[in-house]
């Protein structure tokens, strides 16, 4: 098992940066998958992008690509999600999850791939 705990989200103007980290705490960091989600309100938790376990992969969904860069340091224990030229539409609850059991690359762009969850930071960007 594993704990997830997401900081540095806050209020950023339209086309400003922020970067957050998800900090993990528990089984061995370098055993899972990472993803980044996110949740507007009123809308469906989104992909966002994920990680591999030893960082050889990443994957991005189309409205962030180009923009925000998912990163993971194992010796921390910790998960990045740089976050450069940011939207009003960016505006949302982000979540870190771990993916540990067998996976797929689809698998890691759907919230049911994950086992486990933070709490959330929350991303808002004014326009």
């Amino acid at each position: 098992q594993v704990q997830l705990v997401e900081s540095g989200g806050g209020l950023v103007q339209a086309g400003g940066s922020l970067r957050l980290s998800c900090a993990a705490s528990g089984r061995t960091f370098s055993s899972y998958a990472m993803g980044w989600f996110r949740q507007a309100p009123g809308k469906e938790r989104e992909f966002v992008g994920a990680i591999s376990r030893l960082a050889v992969s990443t994957y991005y969904a189309d409205s962030v690509k180009g923009r925000f860069t998912i990163s993971r340091d194992n010796a921390k224990n910790t998960l990045y999600l740089q976050m450069h030229s940011l939207k009003s539409e960016d505006t949302a609850d982000y979540y870190c999850a771990a993916a540990g059991a067998p996976h797929t690359t689809v698998s890691l762009t759907t919230p049911q791939g994950y086992e486990y969850w933070g709490q959330g930071t929350q991303v808002t960007v004014s326009s």
